[in-house]
């Protein structure tokens, strides 16, 4: 029963932290414009990344949309990781670690509402 309250309190996180930088893409906030910038995307492109990254977010939260979900999430962390390792950004790549280890934690433990 603690498992299940600890994993719904990580789901919640994930999918508010989901929600909150995929609504920065979509809005076109400027830390957002200047990062994915420098890895040549322009604003269409970091559209429909925030659109992808909020689609993942809701899916996150139904019991069989869970793993795609969190698979759709974590690819988009990982591309970012990846961008990170391309430009030798060491201290980008640990900020983005431990959201990938969220997801996989949280796939790892189930939807704590799956029957």
């Amino acid at each position: 029963m603690i498992i299940k309250i600890i994993n719904s309190i990580l789901i919640l996180a994930a999918v508010f932290m989901g929600f909150k930088q995929g609504w920065a893409m979509i809005s076109g906030k400027p830390e957002m414009v200047e990062m994915f910038g420098k890895w040549g995307f322009d604003k269409t492109g970091l559209m429909i990344n925030g659109a992808v990254t909020v689609l993942a977010s809701v899916l996150i939260l139904f019991p069989k949309t869970f793993v795609w979900g969190n698979f759709l999430m974590a690819a988009g962390i990982l591309l970012i990781i990846c961008f990170h390792l391309l430009s030798r950004d060491l201290k980008g790549i640990a900020i983005e670690l431990p959201f990938l280890c969220l997801n996989l934690l949280i796939i790892y433990l189930q939807h704590p509402f799956k029957s």
